[in-house]
């Protein structure tokens, strides 16, 4: 699909209309919600544990207090998985959903980050056994609770779902269990938005992973994210060309199977990804405002110019 030149005036003019009216996150907020989950008090949330189930208590508090709506008891989809690795059922396992409906559209961006992690493990050489996931994925948890508080304030003109999933980390089986028992026929769904791993990137980059099945969707980015900071890149969802493809690695995957187009946000791997280490000390504190900001931005970009009908 090729942007047309309405399309291509009507995102200028956005450009100009965000620049000038300088939306963005609460950052302190921001801050401080990554802080408490990936606290040592939750020790690592993995499915099933009681840091799990605090870290799911906070979420669904934050839901609440923005006012969301939701299409489950209690803001909770639970379900239930086998993880062969364990040789055991999870019948625990809890998604947190929350929902706004949109200003001209019935049509859905679906916005998700998961809040499980890997718990307590391995010990590192300083004897560091607890997992805290700052970055993978606190960052993009609380990332999600922003974005959903910034348009229950400022109503998008689609509908919005906003998905904190859970057990990703055994297989992606919170994103698996939403598609298998989504509150809409999906073909109302016009995107996915994910977010993984993306308080941090030594080059001071973000990529938006996903366009190369739908250039529209690259378009609409390009014309808002130029000079962005961080920077705005593309790639890592080629298929057969030997390069680290995402395509499956995060929780729009399930939604990439079910033909739903995605836009995942996320930076590199990095040397403390699934380490003790990847501690709130470690994130960068300026690179994740501007990243989540960032995708604010293009989040805007693309439930303007997205179809509605």
């Amino acid at each position: 699909m090729q942007l047309t030149i309405k399309n291509a005036l009507s995102c200028l003019f956005f450009l100009v209309f965000f620049q000038a009216n300088g939306q963005s996150i609460d950052s302190n907020s921001l801050i401080e919600n990554i802080r408490f989950l990936s606290s040592d008090k939750l020790e690592g949330r993995k499915t099933g544990s009681e840091g799990n189930a605090e870290a799911r208590a906070f979420i669904l508090e934050q839901f609440k207090s923005i006012g969301l709506e939701t299409h489950y008891k209690n803001y909770q989809q639970e379900f239930s998985f086998s993880n062969r690795r364990e040789n055991k059922t999870y019948e625990n396992a809890i998604n947190v959903e929350g929902f706004i409906a949109g200003s001209d559209s019935r049509k859905l961006i679906v916005i998700t980050a998961h809040y499980d992690h890997v718990g307590i493990g391995r010990a590192n050489d300083s004897g560091d056994s607890l997992y805290n996931g700052a970055d993978d994925n606190a960052s993009g948890t609380a990332a999600l609770i922003e974005l959903a508080k910034y348009f229950k304030k400022h109503r998008p003109k689609h509908s919005m779902i906003f998905a904190a999933l859970d057990g990703e980390e055994m297989g992606l089986q919170g994103a698996k269990a939403l598609v298998k028992d989504f509150p809409f026929p999906l073909d109302q769904i016009v995107l996915n938005i994910n977010m993984d791993m993306i308080s941090r990137n030594e080059k001071g980059e973000l990529y938006a992973s996903g366009t190369y099945y739908n250039p529209l969707l690259k378009t609409i980015l390009e014309s808002v994210a130029e000079d962005s900071t961080p920077k705005l890149l593309f790639g890592h969802d080629e298929p057969n060309t030997g390069r680290d493809n995402w395509t499956q690695s995060s929780d729009h995957g399930p939604f990439f199977s079910a033909n739903v187009p995605h836009i995942y946000f996320g930076v590199e791997d990095h040397p403390d990804y699934h380490k003790p280490s990847d501690s709130f000390e470690n994130i960068d504190q300026q690179f994740y405002i501007n990243a989540v900001n960032l995708i604010l931005k293009c989040t805007l970009a693309l439930d303007a110019e997205l179809p509605k009908e």
